[in-house]
């Protein structure tokens, strides 16, 4: 950008508030990329149904959702052991691509025990919230 008016004069004033509303349009159009974390194993008809709720509810919340258990379940079968750590190891990789990391519902599985240590150690905002989406303080 320019310092500098049509004459080529130093105009600071017209550049700043040009930068102000750059700024201000990028905030509005920022999205963070948040990590759905929620059960997935055991009754898994209801758990996907459950994350895809979520899934909708973080877009509507202005954020980009990361469902890595509505994926790989697609190719990765889940009752074979070193298959389900595979998806398991995959999405962690995901995790830290991600900006925040979303818990949704009481029950903590081991698989999302670990997602929500990684998010800790790697200082990620970490959101609780119920099955009905609402947030936990």
């Amino acid at each position: 950008m320019s310092y500098k008016n049509v004459e080529g004069y130093p105009d600071p004033t017209a550049s700043a508030a040009i930068a102000s509303v750059t700024r201000e349009e990028k905030s509005k159009a920022y999205r963070p990329l948040v990590y759905i974390c929620s059960p997935f194993s055991g009754d898994i008809k209801t758990n996907t149904e459950n994350a895809k709720r979520y899934c909708r509810f973080a877009v509507y919340s202005n954020a980009i959702p990361l469902a890595p258990h509505l994926h790989y379940p697609s190719f990765i079968r889940e009752d074979d052991p070193a298959e389900r750590e595979l998806g398991l190891f995959f999405g962690l990789v995901l995790l830290g691509k991600c900006d925040e990391l979303w818990v949704f519902g009481e029950t903590v599985s081991t698989g999302m025990k670990a997602e929500i240590e990684k998010a800790k150690r790697k200082n990620m905002v970490v959101r609780s919230f119920t099955t009905e989406c609402e947030e936990v303080l």
